[in-house]
Parts: structure tokens; sequence; C-alpha cells
């Protein structure tokens, strides 16, 4: 028997076309000339989330991950489903003044400023294997920064991983020697 408003659940198989069909493209967000890559679409569709969260853990599944490093914020949402995934620890990065214990900090370049990362001093022992994790890859100066914060505490990153990649800001280029895998790419 099935309850009013709930729909028999499919079963179709969903490829790298479907998911990249359930962003939205958002014209001139955050300013003019940018098309912005809205995966809130692909996050509200069950199939497609979890599709995209397990490729992403297929990838790594023999890399024995002791910890996924997510980055605020989207990096949260798939950083903690591949750290549950792959049976790793979560550790967040944040920006400046959101960790409450004592946190090593990284300030960075952005295109229009800077901008400073934490992460706890004691969330990464040394050795662990580290999987950092955010939605997107533009040009990587966020991720390398990411980077920078883990190889201080001195953990080893078995690599780095997006939903989506934004090629043509040559993102890739910034994390040189460091296995990056982006899912689906523009």
């Amino acid at each position: 028997m099935r309850k009013k408003g709930i729909e028999k659940m499919t079963t179709k198989k969903i490829d790298l076309t479907d998911l990249k069909g359930r962003i939205r493209d958002i014209p001139d967000f955050p300013k003019q000339g940018i098309i912005f890559k809205d995966i809130t679409t692909l996050l509200k569709d069950k199939e497609a989330f979890k599709k995209s969260v397990d490729l992403l853990a297929a990838k790594f599944k023999d890399e024995k991950i002791d910890l996924v490093v997510g980055v605020e914020a989207r990096g949260f949402i798939f950083g903690g489903a591949l750290a549950y995934k792959l049976g790793a620890g979560f550790v967040p990065v944040r920006k400046k003044g959101k960790l409450p214990y004592k946190t090593k900090s990284i300030s960075y370049q952005l295109e229009y400023g800077t901008d400073v990362l934490e992460i706890h001093e004691d969330a990464i022992s040394p050795n662990d294997r580290v999987l950092i994790v955010d939605d997107l890859l533009a040009t990587g100066g966020t991720i390398k920064a990411v980077a920078q914060l883990v190889k201080a505490q001195k953990a080893m990153i078995a690599g780095v991983a997006f939903l989506v990649e934004l090629e043509f800001l040559k993102g890739k280029n910034k994390l040189k020697n460091l296995q990056v895998y982006s899912l689906l790419k523009y």
C-alpha cells in the first residue's frame, strides 16, 4: 500500500550525462559574465546525489583514506558523504573564525583580494592519508591553500576530488603533484 504523495521510486541507471543535466546554469551570478554552476538541483535528486557520491568514492576506494577534508561550504556535503562511504573520518576546513578550537591558518590570493582558511591544529596526524573534497574546481587557489594546510600537518594527500571542474579556468595547473579527479567537466 502506497501512502498518498509518495511516488514509486525509479531504478533508472543514471550516467554522467544525466548528472550534468541535473546541474543548472545561472547566468550573471555572482557577477556579470559568469555562468554559475548550481549543484543544488543535483543535490535534491536523491538518485543523482547518490550516484555522484558512489562514483567519487569508487575512484578512491582502494586508497586507504583515513580522513576526508571538506572545504566550506559545499565541500562539506560531498566530504561528509564520501567519508561515510569510504569508512574515514571527516575534517572541515572553514573560513577564519568559524572553528571553536586552536587552529592553523593560511592566507591565500583570490581574484579580488585575499582570504583565510583554518583547520583545527589537532585534526590531522602525521602520515594520515587524506582525501580533499570540494564541489567545484575553478581557478584552484582555494584547494592549493587547503593542500598546503594538510601538508603542514605532515599528512599524505591521497587525492583531491570534485563534483565539477571548469577546465577552461585551468585550476588543475595549481595542483601539480596531486591526484586530481573531477566527475563532471565543463
